[in-house]
């Protein structure tokens, strides 16, 4: 088993581990990569960068929503 991956198994850990926690071994893998690897290190902060506006695009949905849905019962 090597300790390097490609970075196509670099953008799929990256990818999984937004939605679950990576093993040991797959995030020392990842790690590494991204040690070497400037285009895997600037793709893992864009979708970090997108899952954080994502969340902060949803809350405020549901701030607005909730707000609403007072404003409109009283």
């Amino acid at each position: 088993m090597s300790l390097f991956i490609a970075c196509k198994q670099a953008h799929q850990l990256i990818s999984e581990g937004m939605d679950r926690r990576l093993s040991l071994s797959e995030r020392s893998k990842l790690k590494m990569h991204l040690a070497i690897c400037d285009y895997c290190t600037s793709f893992n902060g864009q979708m970090s960068f997108m899952r954080t506006a994502m969340r902060q695009s949803a809350l405020r949905t549901l701030s607005s929503t909730e707000t609403g849905k007072q404003d409109g019962g009283e």
